[in-house]
């Protein structure tokens, strides 16, 4: 969502890198410069202005311009203000404190993907031992409960069957006593939205939160809508005093101006990101290191929490066991990448690192192998049991019907032969240092980075 964005302030900067001496003409410059792009992406217009006056104060300060690396003094500074617009040093964890269930209100506009964001969050808070209930609370929408229902199925958690169904403030009132009844902790309840922002509505959401007190009254957004998101933000929480955002969308091509803005304008955190369709896709929202991705300089923090997501302690000794026994193989390589899938797109994975993105844009003609990884698996997958733990037996023949049972060529399977290789001299390197440089290896991958 941030490319445009990152692109445009990587330029600014690039004419500041190298300088031995910043004027103030020069800083002026650079911050008219920073303040189009962000206008550009959709960004609040009066938080631009506070914005660049902050960074304007701080650049022209005398630690800046007589500092030995001027340049990176102004785009540390930057960065630090970036994280500091979207919520840096703000508490934006859930509070789910109280007597159980405690009740977690999604509002927002029709379209924002409220109810899909309801089963991610469900999702994640089963993950962290509790026990939540969806509760279907638009009686407008066509099929919504129907939606609800299959999204609760689908991740195996519990949906609220409401008697009535023709009034939402019963709906949850009766959800409430359901699930103090039958050991729910939390209750997540899928309000009703709109396309535009009514009185009807807003007095309707105004009845819930008077009846069951959440916690927690979180306005969804959908990135895509810019600075709209930011505005039906504002009057959402003049009427129901939300306490937090949801960013959905973030996975698409809008400017990036709503994470910039919904919290300089509402004054309440973001607390989490979607950043994709799967129901996994919903991440604690992270200020400091979506300001580093914003400015080009990768995330290594949450790739490091995707992969021991994508790792247990389990599968890391398992692995750890194959290579020690059977070597670098076919099989274990294809391990690998299953394990590559669970974490993300190759695309997506290549943001966090600090400069691969970047350098993958330098090379010309060069695709993201997301496709590639899929067709290396598939081959692999049609390769018998020796072969796969074998594969100098893979002769001419072996390698046709490789190809046939795959779907791909002879050409196909002497590439992944040729990486494969490749990949194996690294890892006899690794194997070169004993036990002692595997276990690191693997606990590196799935136990905890220790």
């Amino acid at each position: 969502m941030f490319d445009n964005l990152a692109d445009k302030l990587d330029a600014v900067f690039k004419k500041l890198k190298g300088r031995g001496h910043l004027s103030d003409e020069t800083i002026r410059e650079t911050l008219r410069e920073i303040r189009l792009v962000l206008l550009e992406a959709d960004v609040n217009f009066k938080v631009v202005k506070d914005f660049i006056e902050t960074v304007r104060r701080r650049a022209s300060g005398q630690e800046v311009l007589k500092s030995l690396t001027p340049s990176q003094q102004v785009i540390k500074i930057v960065r630090e203000e970036l994280a500091a617009l979207m919520g840096e040093g703000r508490d934006n964890r859930l509070d789910l404190g109280g007597r159980p269930p405690v009740a977690v209100m999604l509002c927002g506009l029709q379209g924002a993907g409220k109810t899909t964001t309801c089963g991610k969050l469900a999702l994640r808070l089963r993950k962290e031992k509790r026990n939540p209930l969806l509760v279907p609370a638009d009686i407008y929408r066509p099929a919504a409960m129907q939606q609800l229902k299959t999204v609760g199925k689908q991740l195996g958690i519990e949906v609220f069957n409401p008697p009535k169904v023709n009034n939402p403030v019963d709906i949850c009132k009766d959800a409430a006593t359901f699930g103090e009844l039958n050991g729910f902790d939390t209750l997540i309840l899928d309000t009703a939205g709109r396309l535009h922002i009514d009185d009807n509505l807003m007095t309707e959401l105004a009845r819930i939160k008077e009846a069951l007190a959440p916690k927690e009254i979180l306005f969804v957004a959908d990135a895509m809508t810019g600075q709209d998101a930011v505005n039906v933000a504002q009057a959402f929480d003049e009427r129901l005093d939300i306490t937090g955002s949801i960013l959905t969308k973030l996975d698409g091509d809008a400017r990036g101006g709503a994470a910039l803005s919904i919290l300089a304008v509402t004054g309440k955190p973001i607390k989490f990101i979607g950043l994709g369709e799967k129901l996994e896709a919903l991440e604690v929202f992270h200020p400091d290191r979506m300001a580093q991705r914003i400015l080009g300089m990768g995330d290594v923090l949450s790739l490091i929490e995707k992969a021991q997501a994508a790792i247990d302690q389990e599968n890391s000794a398992e692995m750890e066991r194959k290579l020690l026994q059977e070597g670098f193989t076919l099989e274990t390589f294809r391990d690998q990448l299953q394990t590559i899938k669970k974490m993300g797109s190759l695309d997506s994975l290549l943001k966090l690192i600090p400069g691969a993105d970047k350098m993958m844009k330098q090379a010309q003609g060069m695709q993201i192998p997301d496709k590639e990884l899929k067709k290396i698996e598939a081959i692999i997958n049609s390769m018998t049991l020796r072969e796969r733990r074998d594969h100098r037996i893979l002769n001419g023949s072996r390698r046709m019907r490789i190809a046939r049972g795959s779907g791909t060529t002879v050409q196909d399977i002497n590439q992944l032969m040729k990486r494969f290789t490749e990949a194996q001299k690294m890892m006899k390197k690794l194997q070169g240092m004993g036990p002692k440089g595997l276990k690191s290896l693997m606990r590196g991958m799935g136990g905890g980075f220790r």
